[in-house]
């Protein structure tokens, strides 16, 4: 996984505006694949934003094997990830489009809205089996046009040293979370951290105490929302987390905590093969929920493989292909212990948290896990940029948590 992107390797793109509706699903042409002289198909195109170059070298060799699988060979390019959604909606317009596209899981919706990408049903590619959020995620007016073979999303990072020292328990309730933290904040350490920027990885990592305590996006300013909000201007107004969360990226969590400056974080599983390095006696538990009783639900992060339209069907059933291989079980299991995600198939990961015990937090909580499209659409970039903005501003003590939220509801519907 990237460090450019959403968690470690997940990116949150931000697209703003409206997007022009530039071609109808029929009339997509393109692909830049190559034939023998009989017409078989002899190789495919793919483009990710995976440019780190041990990452772009590591799918590269999945791809190439997948690829060998299906017959073709795969010509692999990776562009940065700010750059990625920007020049698919270029190639839309020239009907310059890959053969095998990777997007990040929010942006699915913005791009299949175009007509350029084709349902997976259409190559018999199976989908059953998967998570709920993760299969949601890669879905579009009830047609799956996207899968993913991983996925991710947060959790509570403790210091186990840390929190023995302060004869605390590991919190499973925002109140039990407020003792904690005040408890193993001292001088040159606080006890919680979280990233609260002006990004959509902000967004992110608020998401989950929202939807947790009942709050919707759609609902920005219910109080449900702002008690969630009021939980953090708590931890920094008591000293328990630092002002500086509102610059700080997941990266500088893992930094912090780390460095033994911050005694708990909310981070994803990407971090984990970092901390088992670091020495650190570290655990991993579920986020904490307002009350016993609520259920937890987190926001899924991870890419999905997408197949766009193109003149040749056989460059189609080709990338369907590799990307049905890209998306079985084995592939699943080897990219989840390589980056420490989360198989995207239920019963792959139950393995794999039987097999790598510091995953089951993340495990379990990525199987009730909610896409971030799941209840605006292609609406979702508005109410994102709405949240963080409200974060911003009741961090600061510009706005009263129902203020910022206000403000932020009326974002999100063009108000």
């Amino acid at each position: 996984m990237s460090s450019a992107a959403i968690p470690s390797r997940r990116r949150f793109t931000a697209l703003f505006g409206t997007l022009a509706l530039v071609l109808a699903a029929a009339g997509c042409g393109g692909g830049t694949g190559s034939a023998s002289a009989g017409g078989r198909v002899t190789s495919i195109t793919a483009l990710d934003y995976y440019t780190d170059t041990t990452e772009h070298a590591q799918w590269g060799e999945r791809l190439t094997a997948c690829g060998r699988a299906a017959g073709v060979t795969v010509e692999h390019r990776s562009v940065p990830g700010a750059s990625l959604v920007p020049q698919v909606l270029r190639q839309v317009s020239s009907r310059t489009l890959p053969d095998l596209l990777m997007l990040d899981n929010p942006d699915l919706q913005q791009i299949a809205r175009t007509g350029a990408l084709t349902p997976l049903d259409r190559y018999g590619v199976d989908s059953g089996g998967y998570a709920e959020g993760i299969l949601s995620a890669g879905t579009y007016r009830g047609k799956v046009y996207g899968l993913a073979p991983t996925a991710g999303t947060t959790a509570l990072f403790y210091n186990k040293d840390m929190l023995a020292e302060a004869g605390v328990a590991v919190p499973r309730t925002w109140d039990q979370l407020e003792k904690a933290a005040a408890a193993l904040t001292r001088p040159g350490r606080y006890g919680m951290a979280v990233d609260a920027n002006a990004t959509f990885e902000g967004t992110w990592q608020f998401l989950p105490f929202l939807w947790s305590n009942g709050g919707d996006e759609t609902r920005l300013d219910s109080p449900q929302a702002a008690q969630a909000l009021q939980l953090w201007v708590d931890l920094v107004e008591s000293g328990s987390m630092s002002r500086s969360v509102l610059n700080w990226t997941q990266a500088d969590l893992h930094d912090q905590f780390v460095a033994g400056k911050a005694a708990m974080m909310v981070n994803g599983p990407w971090r984990i093969s970092e901390l088992d390095k670091a020495g650190l006696h570290w655990g991993v538990a579920p986020l904490p929920v307002r009350v016993p009783g609520q259920t937890l639900v987190t926001p899924l992060g991870g890419e999905v493989w997408t197949v766009p339209q193109n003149s040749s069907a056989a460059r189609q059933r080709a990338a369907a292909k590799v990307l049905a291989c890209l998306n079985d079980p084995e592939n699943m299991l080897a990219l989840a212990e390589q980056y420490h995600t989360v198989p995207s198939r239920t019963a792959v990961a139950s393995r794999y948290a039987r097999e790598v015990p510091s995953t089951a937090a993340f495990v379990k909580s990525v199987q009730r896990a909610r896409s971030r499209t799941s209840r605006l659409g292609v609406e979702w970039p508005r109410a994102a940029t709405g949240i963080y903005t409200a974060v911003q501003a009741a961090l600061t003590g510009e706005q009263t948590p129902r203020e910022a939220l206000r403000h932020a509801q009326r974002t999100a519907t063009g108000s």
